[in-house]
């Protein structure tokens, strides 16, 4: 194969399944914090905190992935 086309399918599954895992992990965590917004809603300021702390770090590792992903694009 073309090593244009290998790099752009390597940057393709690099963010493609980078970006899986905290997907699929946000949509755990903002359910779990619903359930427990709904099962005791005076402690809804400090569930929401600690849910929006676990989004950033879950975004941050997508974020990576990203970064790996233009680096196989425009450096490799």
């Amino acid at each position: 194969m073309d090593p244009a086309t290998m790099k752009l399918l390597a940057a393709g599954l690099a963010i493609g399944l980078g970006a899986l895992g905290p997907g699929i992990g946000i949509g755990i965590l903002a359910w779990g914090a619903l359930q427990a917004i709904g099962r005791n809603p005076e402690a809804s300021g400090q569930i929401q905190t600690n849910m929006f702390i676990g989004i950033a770090f879950a975004e941050a590792i997508a974020i990576y992935a990203l970064v790996v992903a233009l680096i196989l694009l425009f450096v490799v």
